[in-house]
């Protein structure tokens, strides 16, 4: 952006729309609901009128507490309209409108993405329809955002809809940010998806919507996006190249320009050790006296020798190669069986994978415990009651649970890669530098040396290892800082889209 756009937010308040398939804590799949159910709070409190809109999918619970909106909305997709009922609500403990749209047809099943057989067939018609019914909600409510800030492949549709049927309309002044959080996902359909989202046909060509034979919606909000973002400068750097841009990297050069990495925050709030209500003991960087009660409960947790004095490695993580358990996996009998560590593991994933640490759990009684499924209070426990967090990812746009860890005074071992590189401060012996342990290279080797490392840095350097963990819980990981970055580059959008900066 420039030294130019380095003027802060000291201007009249934007109206900004998050449209978005998840947000926390209502629906969540990974990281991308997060951020939103984070970043608008802290826009909000910077004065701006922020809303969010999201599917009702099945699953969310405590719906009928909120309040219905008297007026259906009606949805032009297809061809005929297709209805909705709005559902409204804040997001906690906030003031901030949530609205969730709801339509038996589209979102009854509780799924968010895919079912048991795999990806929903339907996908590209379910959010071709939320996003095309956010957008109408808009009109509906007579409020008109200057600012619609996209998430993902399932509303790459939405700029392209402002650029072309709605440009000439109150909505078409909106600049739009669209935030890519995985490139690896990227949402293909049939050409059935220019009709059905009532585009003009001549727009069904190669340079902005076409990926082979099928419309690419990520591709599709890559062009037509007012600015676009990703969930850390490592990784905006990283798709613009042909190994992590995943077939989309010639349009992110080309779009290179208009593209910015932000790192995502935390909510330091929920997650604060010294007021975490899911442990069993509390701490601070100050008094880490209950982080040994943590460590404690974890090791009975697991079935570990409850032992103060060995160090244990925690994983919390979906279970697939692009999070490098698989060289986890490998590299488990060399460390257990050469090293005084504990180690313990929660999630779910690749069933080989499962197999493969369940199989390490029962060889390796009382130094290996592992959790397959997902338990948000044990995640927790876990990042209390570690010494260290491992995160060997092959690629991870940012990442949160490094920045859990850190807060919790627990030092990750990562891989410098995308968030992960941009998060961690690498360890320097003998200097008071750095946050955690990074290592390069995605090898098994490289990954049983970085946990050696730490594990001698543990035994042999008791007062650096204490340094470390007095450096990372003094992070500021919020969400402040990076919501001055948005709302600066809502505003250089805002000026791109109309050719007036709001002031």
């Amino acid at each position: 952006m420039g030294a130019g756009f380095a003027f802060l937010d000291r201007v009249r308040a934007l109206k900004i729309l998050f449209i978005s398939p998840e947000v926390e804590p209502f629906v969540k799949v990974g990281g991308l609901a997060d951020m939103v159910g984070a970043l608008p709070k802290e826009l909000a409190k910077l004065g701006h009128d922020v809303r969010v809109v999201c599917p009702a999918y099945g699953s969310i619970k405590g719906i009928a507490e909120w309040t219905a909106r008297a007026e259906p909305l009606g949805v032009d997709v297809g061809s005929a309209t297709h209805w909705a009922r709005t559902w409204e609500t804040v997001l906690p403990g906030t003031k901030v409108p949530a609205y969730f749209l709801e339509n038996n047809g589209f979102f009854s099943r509780p799924e968010v993405y895919t079912s048991p057989w795999g990806a929903c067939e339907d996908n590209d018609l379910r959010f071709t329809f939320f996003s095309r019914g956010a957008l109408t909600l808009c009109q509906q409510l007579e409020w008109y955002p200057d600012v619609i800030h996209c998430h993902d492949w399932t509303t790459g549709l939405v700029p392209m809809m402002l650029n072309t049927t709605l440009r000439g309309t109150p909505l078409g002044r909106a600049a739009t940010v669209l935030t890519i959080h995985n490139l690896e996902h990227q949402g293909y359909s049939p050409s059935r998806i220019i009709h059905f989202a009532r585009l003009p046909w001549a727009d069904f060509q190669r340079d902005g919507l076409v990926s082979g034979e099928m419309v690419n919606l990520m591709k599709a909000g890559l062009f037509h996006s007012t600015k676009l973002t990703t969930v850390s400068p490592t990784y905006a750097r990283e798709i613009q190249t042909p190994d992590g841009g995943f077939g989309l990297d010639g349009v992110l050069r080309f779009r290179s320009g208009d593209l910015v990495g932000i790192v995502n925050g935390i909510d330091d709030e929920s997650w604060d050790p010294a007021r975490d209500r899911t442990l069993p003991a509390n701490y601070s960087a100050a008094d880490l006296a209950g982080k040994a009660g943590c460590k404690a409960k974890l090791q009975e947790r697991f079935g570990l020798e409850v032992n103060p004095s060995v160090p244990i490695f925690g994983v919390v993580s979906r279970l697939a190669e692009q999070k490098g358990l698989d060289l986890l996996a490998e590299a488990l009998p060399g460390i257990l069986d050469r090293m005084k560590v504990q180690i313990v593991l929660l999630g779910n994933g690749d069933s080989r994978l499962e197999n493969t640490f369940n199989w390490a759990a029962q060889a390796y009684k009382g130094s290996f415990g592992a959790h397959i499924g997902f338990d948000g209070k044990l995640a927790r426990l876990i990042q209390a009651g570690s010494d260290f967090f491992i995160m060997p990812s092959r690629t991870e746009p940012c990442g949160l649970t490094q920045m859990y860890a850190m807060r919790y005074g627990t030092l990750p071992v990562v891989r410098a890669t995308g968030g992960l590189k941009d998060t961690v401060e690498n360890y320097v012996e003998g200097a008071e530098h750095g946050t955690g342990f990074v290592f390069n290279d995605p090898t098994v080797s490289a990954l049983s040396n970085s946990v050696g490392w730490a594990c001698a840095t543990y035994y042999d350097r008791p007062k650096e290892m204490a340094g470390l963990q007095q450096r990372a819980m003094a992070m500021d990981l919020s969400w402040r800082h990076s919501a001055s970055e948005y709302v600066n580059l809502y505003r250089w959008a805002v000026e791109s889209r109309t050719g007036v900066f709001p002031g």
